[in-house]
């Protein structure tokens, strides 16, 4: 690799692993939002200037730090001479020690965790509350975010724009909220950390089939936020379903990073560990009876998951009960997503052609997923229409973003015999 792609990757990768690190850091030295955003964004353009010529420096991360910092100081400088005030401030700003490690240490954690509380404030609405915190404490790009959200990725950028400044606006704390503010957040919460495991389980962009910091980050933020509210329904069942879909991490790409699917895969590689406590979670006494409507729905799912990681192989797998467990949740949860999931199921169970008609409608409420289009052409396959899969399989590649995602879907396409 050239000097200059090696500074590229490693400033990808600190973007990509460190942004909410560095924004919780600064956040938590300086509580100016705005200022913070602006400062990384420079610092990271001026790294993609400098890098290539200099070298990637040994601690990418740091260097971001102490750039971005610099520029934070000079803006507040010029804000203390216009004003004529604080001068005090900055000397104590400018004489502070600071560090920044890569991997994360308590004092980390704790601003990390300040972050995403101060992003699902109740000011904000949930949808934006969740969209802030991926792109603010877990460096999710803007077009992944859409993705998630089903939107544009234009849109997405709008409203992520309109959630910062109304956090700047309206003056919301870079604080843990009381005890008795914390269960009014929990939902929020939830949904924001299943958010970002999903877009580190399956990035909609990049590389990589699996992002497994960011998926595991987002188990930890569950796991922090449980120990102060133990026995949350919603907790409960949103680790459960975490940890039995992020125990098959090892096996789900082959030594040189490609895709393998899971009939495919070595269950010897899966984390037999998260598997049983996956399961130990969903027999918790949190989750019988009555519980709320969200954690009803991560329940289902992780009973889902459950199917698939505690069968001994994909042949052993109970497909008639996943599709009635994806009735369930379309139950309670009608998404286009989950009826895309479901018709999988229903392919298994009942054959490919009955999968096939329960594709039918998601186009219009899919358009823009490159998953419609792939499920449609492994069912077309199945079913002998290898024409078909060739086409569908070709609308599928033409809109996916992500490289190894596309190069399975190239590998199957290109695999059928004409």
């Amino acid at each position: 690799m050239s000097p200059g792609a090696d500074a590229h990757q490693a400033l990808t990768d600190a973007v990509r692993e460190e942004w909410g690190h560095l924004v919780s850091l600064l956040l938590a030295r300086f509580r100016r939002l705005d200022l913070v955003e602006d400062a990384l964004a420079d610092a990271v353009e001026s790294a993609a200037r400098r890098w290539p010529v200099d070298g990637a420096p040994d601690n990418p991360a740091g260097w971001l730090h102490t750039t971005a910092r610099r520029r934070i100081l000079d803006r507040l400088r010029a804000e203390a001479m216009a004003q004529r005030k604080a001068p005090l401030l900055l000397v104590e700003h400018e004489h502070r020690e600071t560090t920044v490690r890569a991997d994360p240490g308590d004092l980390v954690e704790d601003d990390l965790l300040r972050l995403v509380l101060m992003c699902t404030h109740p000011a904000l609405d949930s949808a934006a509350a969740s969209a802030l915190t991926l792109r603010l404490a877990l460096g999710v790009s803007t077009h992944d975010i859409a993705r998630l959200f089903l939107v544009p990725e234009p849109t997405m950028a709008a409203r992520l724009t309109r959630a910062k400044k109304k956090i700047v606006a309206a003056g919301i704390p870079f604080a843990l909220p009381s005890a008795t503010e914390l269960p009014d957040r929990l939902d929020v919460l939830a949904q924001t950390a299943y958010l970002a495991f999903t877009a580190g389980y399956a990035p909609g962009s990049g590389p990589d089939a699996v992002r497994v910091t960011l998926a595991g980050e987002a188990i930890r933020l569950v796991r922090v936020v449980l120990g102060l509210r133990p026995a949350e329904p919603v907790l409960v069942a949103l680790l459960a379903l975490m940890l039995l879909q992020h125990s098959r991490r090892d096996a789900r790409v082959d030594a040189d990073g490609r895709i393998v699917l899971l009939p495919e895969q070595d269950r010897d590689r899966w984390h037999d560990d998260e598997i049983g406590e996956g399961v130990a979670l969903l027999a918790s006494p949190s989750l019988v009876g009555p519980i709320p409507l969200r954690a009803a729905e991560y329940a289902v799912q992780a009973r889902i998951a459950a199917e698939h990681a505690t069968a001994r192989s994909a042949d052993a797998t109970d497909w008639e009960r996943v599709v009635a467990h994806y009735d369930s949740l379309l139950t309670l949860a009608p998404s286009p997503s989950a009826r895309l999931a479901r018709a999988v199921a229903v392919g298994e169970a009942y054959g490919p052609g009955v999968g096939l008609l329960a594709l039918d409608g998601l186009e219009a409420e899919l358009p823009r997923s490159h998953r419609l289009p792939a499920v449609r052409a492994t069912l077309l396959e199945r079913a002998g229409d290898l024409a078909g899969a060739r086409a569908a399989y070709g609308e599928a590649i033409d809109r996916c973003a992500n490289d190894a995602e596309r190069a399975d879907l190239t590998r199957r396409r290109d695999a059928l015999v004409r």
